[in-house]
């Protein structure tokens, strides 16, 4: 008897073809093999005069979903329904999830098989997990499959009737979402409580003592009145809440206070010590794993996501989009053997833990994300590497942690008196470790954890009087709140209810991706285009941002999976109607104001910020006409001020300001402000001079201390600095977009880069110091696939003869040949990868790529020519600005 055995990816495939039985053929659908239609080329020529057409749902008739196979997943169909011609029975083993559901009813719909069908489930891949899945089939939940049908409708629903809108009124290209667009409000909402942000300052005294050993102390009362701190400032006013007695100390007071302490007694007045236990966290969901892996890894949810996809495939961890934070018995056994084996008995829990989930929706059912097996395998047996080992080694301390015992501590506090200030010090001694021996969130090595932890004290007692040896003023600066990351988004976005942690990571790569945020330093930080989109849609489509209907409506999809709601009723009280969307959508398509839309309000400022064809701009009245600026890029909405604006008006009005002239050529060198930043300019724009020399001017220097000695050195820039002694290579240093650098051409195996260090100066790095630097590993940078090794060498393309190989990227493997590259398919392994599907993909890149080029040339010339038509004079002028910073005190939150 021949069973066919349909999985998601090749590597899924290939993990479980080891665990069944003889006569089981594995085949991989590679992902969704149907789907609404992306573009309109994907429209059916018979459906393509209808006017539901485009939105791919059909909602005059009980809103029918219009499904097409892509083009690139064809074939694979071809190849499935050739396997099931000779099987005896069809297993379907997509994931337990609603996406897996789903893909097995469309593998239904479209195989049509004649053969007995079984749906198989597991949430790891083991051999016990499939053996006892073979013996538990069941059939497909058709609720499910409904639930994520109506998703998907809803979302096409939201995104295809309101982005229109948007490209009309704001800008082309920008999109909205039923999860999406709350959170991009989300991310509005706590820049603008930044722009509305005032700062406080106060100071304090700290001290340092010696009683045998030395220890701080901080100041926290004078004259019996407890001091300021920054939890006790008004953000909306920089001024201290009204009702509260409290000292506030100038720069002066804490001056005069100091001096006034010096050479005094210092008595202790208090001790106190005060027993904590802390108990391990439950391991990991979906949610709580992308959080950490953000905080611990630095790694977006998008490949937090990726990564696990790949370990639950091969078979190391447990499914990894699950709301669950249960743990079998199986798995607690295993953990409970680790924690015996390599901390002792002691470390253990004195019972098992079990850990109940409190989300209503949680959907995928079963496990926490775990290591696999009824044995955990240590982060060193499994020979992972990468991202691969980092995150499994989360994975696997997180649980192993979670059935070890509590961790005990001491908090100790002291308090002193000197005259009439009272002073505190703040200890804290480890008693026990417990679980922290295993797991300390936020660290990356539990032992260090430990020791940064504790704070120890000396032995003191009351009546005590330690030497005060040092005793500083130190001011303080209250700061705004900070900015989501992307752990700080997710773990938002679940508590509020909105969407589900499984389809995270694709919506903040969709908010980067589509120009609503930049993701600097960890930050996301929105643009001026979230702001028009957010302050639209929060005034015409009040609900569709609202986070308590966005929970509400997460909620209702998780009951039409259980049967509780009727799917098409809600779908008509939605979309149809006086009240649903559609009609809304067209009422207020009239309404609303196209200029008005694309200018972002913003407090405190003399002229208009619009969103404009190429970006954002401020635009004023000056007396003569309207005067236009661009805003830089790296200039955020909660900080641009008057100051700024200023800046960018005069420099339009009166031209940018000049250091001098240039030794060699005579020429002006003029400090300039583009999208991208400040930068030098030599000579004026002419007809003679079309193109003059620029050079950017390093972050982190300010455009009013460039001397013009500086920019003469930057406008030199790229320096020869030598030649290689190995290579013979010419090695150069120069600026470039991510900052100072070194070069070497290694001519046929391409160029070398290193970013220099904070020490480095790009002006006078001499050969010695860039060899060094070119010497290192390269740490944390995409490395030119002509440089690094590749992943796998497929073979010679036939027309030319050039390699076909695979490289990792900063987006997952690629397939490079030439200057082609191409993703690999979603589900499709590296090791599976053949050079004749290699090709393929290759070559309906470069047809795409041709097409595009063709229509760009097109559109080229109709602009060329329109160009020459005479158009109405404006007195329109539009220049750039730079980003104002001013020294500060030390931080301290609100």
């Amino acid at each position: 008897m021949s069973t066919l055995v349909i999985v998601e990816s090749p590597t899924k495939a290939r993990t479980i073809r080891n665990y069944l039985p003889a006569g089981y053929q594995v085949e991989a659908s590679m992902g969704h093999i149907r789907d609404l239609p992306q573009s309109a080329s994907d429209i059916p020529p018979a459906v393509k005069g209808e006017k539901w057409a485009q939105l791919g749902v059909n909602v005059d008739a009980d809103f029918e979903p219009l499904y097409i196979v892509p083009k690139d997943k064809k074939k694979i169909v071809t190849q499935l329904k050739e396997a099931l011609k000779t099987a005896d029975e069809l297993v379907l083993a997509t994931d337990e999830d609603r996406e897996g559901e789903s893909i097995s009813w469309h593998l239904l719909q479209l195989l049509k098989p004649k053969v007995p069908i079984k749906r198989m489930v597991f949430h790891e891949i083991t051999q016990d997990a499939i053996k006892k899945a073979l013996k538990n089939c069941r059939n497909i939940d058709e609720q499910v499959v409904r639930a994520q049908e109506t998703r998907r409708i809803l979302d096409r629903l939201v995104g295809y009737t309101l982005s229109p809108l948007l490209w009309k009124k704001i800008a082309w290209g920008l999109s909205a979402g039923r999860v999406q667009s709350v959170a991009v409000k989300l991310l509005v909402h706590r820049e603008r409580q930044r722009r509305a942000f005032r700062q406080g300052s106060y100071w304090d005294l700290k001290a340092i003592l010696v009683q045998e050993t030395p220890f701080a102390a901080q100041l926290m009362t004078l004259g019996g009145t407890k001091l300021v701190t920054g939890s006790d400032f008004d953000p909306a006013t920089g001024q201290i809440f009204a009702g509260r007695n409290l000292v506030l100390l100038s720069e002066a007071e804490a001056r005069t206070l100091l001096e006034r302490l010096t050479d005094k007694t210092w008595t202790v007045t208090d001790l106190e010590e005060r027993p904590v236990t802390r108990k391990p966290a439950p391991p990991f969901t979906t949610s709580t794993l992308q959080q950490e892996s953000n905080r611990k890894l630095r790694l977006s949810a998008r490949d937090t996501m990726r990564t696990a996809q790949s370990l639950y495939e091969q078979g190391y961890i447990t499914y990894m989009r699950t709301d669950s934070v249960h743990l079998s018995d199986q798995a607690i056994a295993a953990a409970r053997s680790c924690v015996e084996k390599l901390y002792g008995k002691q470390f253990l829990s004195p019972k098992p833990r079990n850990y109940t989930t409190k989300s209503k929706g949680a959907q995928e059912a079963h496990e926490a994300i775990r290591p696999a097996g009824s044995t955990f395998r240590t982060p060193q047996e499994t020979g992972l590497s990468g991202r691969e080992f980092a995150l499994y080694d989360l994975i696997w301390k997180r649980t192993v942690a979670s059935q070890m015992a509590d961790a005990r501590q001491t908090q100790i506090t002291v308090q002193l008196q000197v005259e009439d200030a009272g002073f505190r010090s703040s200890g804290k001694r480890i008693d026990f470790p417990g679980f922290l021996r295993a797991y300390v969130e936020g660290s990356d090595d539990p032992d260090a954890a430990l020791e940064d932890q504790e704070v120890i004290l000396p032995q003191l007692k009351v009546g005590d009087r330690p030497k005060c040896t040092n005793l500083e003023a130190i001011g303080h600066e209250t700061q705004p709140p900070a900015r989501y990351t992307e752990a700080s988004l997710v773990k938002t976005l679940e508590s509020e209810g909105i969407g589900r942690p499984s389809t995270y990571a694709s919506i903040i790569g969709t908010i980067i991706d589509r120009g609503y945020a930049q993701l600097i330093n960890n930050a996301l930080i929105p643009t001026f285009t979230a702001f028009a989109v957010t302050a639209l849609l929060e005034e015409h489509f009040p609900d569709l941002v609202n986070t308590s209907f966005t929970s509400r409506m997460e909620q209702t999809l998780d009951d039409i999976a259980t049967g509780e709601v009727q799917w098409l009723p809600y779908l008509r009280k939605f979309y149809l109607g006086d009240t649903g969307l559609e009609t809304l959508v067209k009422e207020r398509e009239n309404q609303i104001d196209g200029t008005k839309a694309r200018t972002v309000e913003l407090e405190d400022l003399n002229a208009k910020v619009r969103i404009g064809k190429y970006g954002p701009y401020i635009e004023a009245e000056n007396g003569s006409g309207v005067v236009t600026a661009s805003i830089p890029k790296d200039l955020t909405p909660a900080d641009l001020n008057p100051e700024q604006v200023e800046v960018l008006l005069r420099q339009k009005t009166e031209g940018p300001d000049d250091l001098g002239r240039h030794p060699q050529t005579g020429e002006l060198i003029y400090v300039k402000i583009g999208s991208k930043g400040p930068y030098l300019q030599l000579g004026e724009k002419s007809d003679e001079n079309p193109k003059p020399k620029m050079a950017s001017i390093p972050k982190g220097v300010k455009p009013e201390d460039v001397t013009l000695e500086t920019a003469v050195g930057l406008l030199s820039l790229p320096r020869a600095l030598g030649i290689h002694p190995a290579t013979g290579g010419k090695i150069q240093a120069s600026i470039g977009p991510f900052g100072p650098y070194v070069v070497h051409d290694q001519g046929k195996e391409g160029k070398d880069y290193r970013s220099l260090k904070a020490s480095d100066d790009i002006l006078t790095i001499s050969l010695e110091r860039a060899l060094q630097l070119l010497a290192e590993p390269k740490k944390g940078r995409k490395t030119s696939s002509k440089s690094k090794a590749a992943l796998r060498e497929l073979g010679a393309h036939p027309d030319d003869g050039e390699p076909v190989n695979i490289y990792d990227g900063p987006y997952g493997a690629y397939i490079k040949h030439s200057k082609t590259n191409v993703s690999l398919p979603e589900g499709q392994s590296v090791e599976d990868m053949k050079l004749s599907t290699a090709l393929e993909l290759l070559a309906t890149k470069t047809s795409t790529k041709t097409r595009k080029s063709s229509a760009a040339s097109a559109n080229g010339k109709s602009t060329a020519s329109s160009s020459t038509t005479p158009a109405k004079k404006k007195t329109v002028t539009r220049t750039t600005s730079s980003r104002k910073t001013t020294a500060t005190k030390s931080k301290a939150k609100t």
